[in-house]
């Protein structure tokens, strides 16, 4: 059993008859066992992403992998070299051979590759590499492999890949293709008023016009697998993603083969995005409980999974503002960020600062960063004289003019990502106004009551 945010596949050959009705049933009701089952958004039901029914020859290549696109790709890049080692691998069922087409801005090149076990790897060196390099150039290569019996093309496949080199430095913050990157960003659901998760390929492509708009080069895709086409159309503009699963709010004892099948899902089915650099383990997850033996090990299991499976990219997690500093669930993950919501939630908006500084200065050696910062608004509410609580677009001025400020002169966060880029469906809330929103949007299409508030830059 699973959340129905990834792919899933069923052959469904050896039930098929002359004529068929195809029928597909989800459950939604409350358990103990599949995460998300307590946060701070609405959890929709019914199919909302695409169904797809595939048919292919006898032999192929596998099509029941963990959902994944049935080729994996692995780029090694070598910056004063100016090379890239890619590793590509296939599993194929049955055929005699694989060929392998890597399209570049020059051409094509072309690889024959043997079947070992039901298995395909092979090492390829991309020399003068083109590099995927974020918002100024997201370069992105295709390769192909075709499957061959007895000399004939019996199936093929394709996936984009992009060479990028990054890391990150505890005092001077994220880096890409060897110089300094700050990310400045935003959090993203993928909902829709009227549509709930329901999104349209134009729906995504609309999202990410107006996150381009803002001059965001990060996205936290809060808080599950987001659809393939967005993490396509991430690649395709060159914005850092941290990618995350709905291991969140609530522990439960029940729930950790759930949060590991959920990862390992994650992971497979999005591996060959360059836009992704880091997994998200949970989020906020002592928000209803404390720091458990038991909450450590679920943790340090899926941290050790995440490795397992991508050795190549570090995992993370956002804590709730509430979490001690000196907590053992910290350093599980290699790198950190806080949600931090002084000067609205609680607090005064100058706690953000000192919250911050202290961390940085007991552990200088971690990566920390900022997950979620933001102020719930009103586009009807107006004041002359705003104040925290008051749900007015001048007190969310006022707070993210602060939070700004704050960021500017702390070069050493990872990652800074606003609270949300729009307005969400959240039907335990009722408030400013309105029942079962998150207000907290920076950009609201349209005009009107949906009016612009551009809130991420100066």
């Amino acid at each position: 059993m699973t959340a129905g945010y990834s792919t899933f596949r069923a052959d469904l050959t050896d039930a098929l008859e002359e004529n068929n009705l195809l029928v597909v049933t989800v459950d939604n009701s409350a358990n103990d066992r599949v995460y998300p089952q307590m946060a701070d958004f609405t959890f929709y039901g019914g199919l909302y992403r695409d169904v797809n029914l595939i048919v292919v020859p006898a032999e192929h290549f596998a099509l029941l992998k963990d959902g994944t696109p049935g080729i994996k790709v692995t780029p090694e890049v070598r910056l004063k070299e100016r090379e890239a080692y890619v590793a590509v691998e296939t599993w194929p069922l049955g055929g005699n051979e694989v060929w392998l087409e890597i399209a570049t801005e020059h051409g094509k090149e072309f690889r024959k590759v043997e079947i070992g076990n039901g298995h395909t790897y092979t090492n390829i060196i991309l020399k003068n590499v083109h590099l995927w390099d974020g918002l100024d150039d997201p370069y992105l290569y295709t390769v192909t492999a075709k499957l061959l019996k007895n000399g004939e093309v019996v199936d093929e496949i394709s996936t984009r890949f992009g060479c990028r080199e990054f890391h990150i430095d505890p005092e001077k913050g994220f880096f890409l293709n060897g110089r300094s990157y700050p990310l400045r960003g935003v959090s993203r659901h993928q909902d829709l008023k009227g549509k709930g998760n329901a999104l349209s390929y134009n729906d995504h492509e609309a999202d990410m016009a107006i996150i381009r708009e803002l001059g965001a080069n990060t996205l936290r895709l809060a808080h599950y697998q987001h659809a393939q086409d967005f993490y396509d159309l991430c690649d395709e503009n060159g914005i850092i993603v941290w990618a995350e699963i709905p291991y969140i709010s609530k522990h439960m004892t029940n729930g950790k083969q759930n949060a590991l099948n959920q990862m390992h899902e994650l992971i497979t089915q999005c591996y060959n995005h360059p836009s992704i650099v880091c997994w998200g383990l949970s989020n906020e997850i002592t928000a209803s409980g404390t720091v458990t033996k038991e909450l450590l090990q679920d943790h340090r299991d899926l941290n050790e999974l995440c490795h397992e499976l991508d050795p190549t990219r570090p995992t993370v997690m956002a804590h709730a503002f509430m979490l001690e500093k000196d907590s053992p669930l910290i350093p599980i993950a290699d790198i950190a960020s806080y949600n931090l919501y002084f000067g609205w939630y609680l607090g005064e908006l100058t706690q953000n600062e000192q919250f911050f500084d202290e961390y940085h200065a007991l552990y200088p050696d971690r990566v920390i960063g900022f997950s979620e910062y933001g102020a719930d608004a009103n586009t009807a509410f107006h004041s002359s004289q705003p104040e925290k609580g008051d749900y007015t677009e001048e007190y969310q001025c006022v707070y993210h003019e602060h939070i700004l400020k704050l960021i500017e002169e702390r070069p050493w966060l990872w990652a800074t990502h606003v609270w949300n880029l729009f307005d969400f469906a959240a039907d335990g809330r009722d408030e400013g106004g309105k029942k079962g929103e998150n207000q907290k949007a920076l950009q609201r299409p349209g005009g009107g009551e949906d009016a612009d508030q551009g809130l991420l830059q100066p």
